[in-house]
């Protein structure tokens, strides 16, 4: 079989995941001919594989795909992070015939030329609305319902329904318009893409081994007089020397800023004993980060102390439950409640008491959080990759704690990824 027939499987396809009886490695940017890397072809067709095992299971015919993660997963197209937020490029893959992806004007000649992978005649240019801009009474959006809706009756699913993930509104009026039956495909998609090949562990442990990087600079750089945003452009200059294709967000947090959490960076400067943490948002090869750490800065108090080390045991018993077989709500349960943290109700606590999958996108499966996993726990199997974090506020009232660690499920219990030393809280330039 070659890279030109996706839907063919290899035999080593077939077992997706690492060897859990080794180390997961962390090899450089480079391919080459004595080591066995990142298989982009093998990649490729797993991806595509498992689109379609889960297209069968969720008894749709098609899938519409407006979500660049989703387009990327299937196609393995993609044009930069420009196109994140256009609505711009979309994709079908419908029932066994090969994907089809439209892209924005000469990226489609582009993929012709350079994506062996796909029939190039697949490969076509066009735009629907770009959030509008295009104003649906152009036609636009009309003709390419049609055209999709015809290409699906050429597939032989015209009489099943067609999975859409994301679209603007004009164009889910189009499709049933044309005659389509719409449902949700998103959630086919994040049941693809919830277990994870070799490769893709690979990529994200690669990934992480750059953020592992990243915090030894920030480490040395945090002195009395930097600021938050010079620890930001600092990092984004580092990751992308170090081959990052997107620093999605960089979260700098510092001082009286640590509580509540803000989620953002300003340009607030350290000062002596101010405890501060970052989140590093960032990809390789498409596939992402999410890590945080949390430093002193020269000194710290007992009660900054005493934060960390609770949200580090907090973690430390989340990471210590994590094996297949475990669902989400076993794991949620050992995280503190809202109203013990400060808050009225778990929503207003999202995401401080969080654990999500990583892979292309930043938040895929599981989610796991008290305020979802307690009703609808989800199972824990391996091959799963996702981030844990929590938070503790410190008993002065403005200081915290934001931890977060990255692992891998493997086949009788978990791997971290995250390798920056935290067993106990780092105190940059201690005095």
């Amino acid at each position: 079989m070659d890279a030109l027939n996706p839907r063919i499987l290899r035999p080593e396809d077939l077992d997706p995941n690492w060897r859990w009886d080794r180390h997961i490695p962390s090899h450089g940017h480079t391919a080459v001919d004595f080591e066995r890397r990142v298989d982009h072809d093998r990649l490729r067709r797993y991806r595509l594989s498992r689109a379609r095992e889960a297209l069968r299971n969720a008894q749709c015919g098609s899938l519409l795909l407006f979500d660049v993660n989703n387009i990327r997963y299937v196609t393995a197209t993609k044009i930069g992070e420009w196109e994140r937020d256009k609505m711009c490029r979309f994709a079908l893959l419908a029932g066994d015939d090969e994907p089809f992806v439209w892209d924005f004007g000469s990226a489609a000649v582009h993929h012709k030329l350079n994506c062996d992978w796909l029939n190039p005649e697949h490969c076509r240019a066009g735009v629907v609305g770009m959030r509008g801009t295009i104003p649906p009474s152009f036609g636009l959006i009309k003709k390419y319902a049609e055209e999709i809706a015809g290409l699906i009756r050429d597939a032989g699913m015209a009489d099943m329904p067609v999975g859409v993930d994301y679209a603007e509104t004009a164009m889910f009026f189009a499709l049933q318009e044309a005659g389509l039956k719409v449902v949700d495909g998103q959630q086919v998609m994040l049941d693809a893409r919830e277990i994870k090949n070799q490769d893709e562990i690979m990529l994200l442990n690669q990934a992480a081994a750059m953020v592992d990087g990243c915090y030894h600079m920030i480490y040395e750089e945090l002195k009395p007089g930097v600021r938050e945003c010079d620890i930001v452009a600092m990092s984004n200059k580092l990751l992308y020397e170090m081959g990052s294709d997107d620093v999605e967000a960089i979260n700098a947090i510092s001082g009286e800023r640590c509580n509540p959490h803000p989620h953002n960076f300003t340009d607030r400067m350290f000062r002596p004993g101010d405890q501060a943490f970052f989140d590093i948002l960032q990809s390789y090869q498409g596939y992402r980060t999410c890590y945080y750490r949390t430093f002193n800065i020269g000194r710290a108090t007992p009660a900054q102390n005493d934060a960390y080390v609770k949200c580090r045991d907090w973690l430390d018993h989340a990471i210590s439950l994590i094996k297949p077989g475990v669902s989400t709500d076993t794991v949620a349960k050992v995280w503190p409640t809202a109203q013990e943290l400060g808050f009225p109700d778990e929503l207003s606590a999202f995401g401080l008491q969080f654990g999500h999958g990583l892979g292309l996108a930043l938040h895929e499966r599981p989610i796991i959080s008290r305020a979802c996993s307690l009703d609808q726990p989800q199972e824990i199997r391996t091959g799963m990759v996702f981030a844990l974090e929590t938070y503790c506020p410190a008993a002065d009232g403005y200081s915290a704690a934001r931890i977060e660690e990255e692992v891998v499920v493997t086949d009788k219990g978990c791997e971290v990824i995250t390798l920056f030393p935290a067993e106990d809280l780092p105190i940059a330039n201690r005095y």
